[in-house]
């Protein structure tokens, strides 16, 4: 607090101390992402399974695909948190050489990891702030641009339909999917049920992805 108040920087162990509870609070974001994504995809599978019965294979392979997105999606969200764990243990290593050192060291893996999870909507804001941190405490490097995009390449507009058709297969236990291309006779007649809400349910999952 006396640092503060002087306008000196906050002792190393402090700094380190912050970050860490920052990167904890992104991690439970984290978390809370994915058991949003997880929720709405139990309500996808079973639209799926009502929309398999009634012979409706255009918005069943639609919701497919959402699926697919969704799943992709919690992959880069898991590699997020492990990225983050990652700069953690790193932290805790500057903490143990701290005494030799006499001060923060330099890390190209700390920098790295930063830039990469900067491009993370859900924790983008939160992440720029600490890279800020870092850079003025001197353990990064002011981060570059377009240096890494780290999921741009897993932007997948459109998914192979060989993957929808797995999920097609697994979700509708065979009434769709590999075992019965687009066209073909589906086995069971339709109950009658609720329409499930195509539109709503997309514009649900898509507010969680964005």
């Amino acid at each position: 607090m006396m640092n503060r108040i002087l306008g000196r920087p906050p002792p190393p162990e402090e700094l380190v101390r912050k970050w860490r509870q920052s990167i904890r609070a992104q991690e439970r974001t984290l978390d809370r992402q994915i058991r949003g994504i997880e929720s709405e995809e139990v309500k996808i599978k079973r639209s799926m399974k009502q929309l398999a019965k009634k012979k409706d294979i255009t918005n069943c392979k639609m919701l497919a695909k959402e699926l697919v997105r969704s799943r992709k999606q919690k992959d880069r969200i898991h590699t997020s948190k492990a990225q983050l764990n990652s700069i953690v243990m790193q932290l805790q290593q500057q903490l143990a050489t701290l005494k030799v050192a006499g001060s923060l060291q330099k890390s190209t893996e700390v920098m790295t990891l930063v830039n990469r999870l900067v491009k993370l909507p859900e924790i983008s804001q939160s992440m720029e702030t600490l890279a800020m941190e870092m850079t003025k405490a001197g353990i990064m490097e002011e981060m570059i641009g377009d240096t890494l995009d780290a999921f741009e390449d897993d932007d997948i507009e459109e998914e192979a339909d060989e993957e929808v058709n797995k999920v097609l297969f697994q979700v509708t236990e065979g009434l769709l999917g590999e075992a019965a291309p687009v066209g073909a006779p589906l086995q069971s007649e339709a109950e009658p049920e609720e329409e499930p809400e195509l539109d709503e349910m997309q514009a649900r999952l898509s507010a969680l992805r964005a």
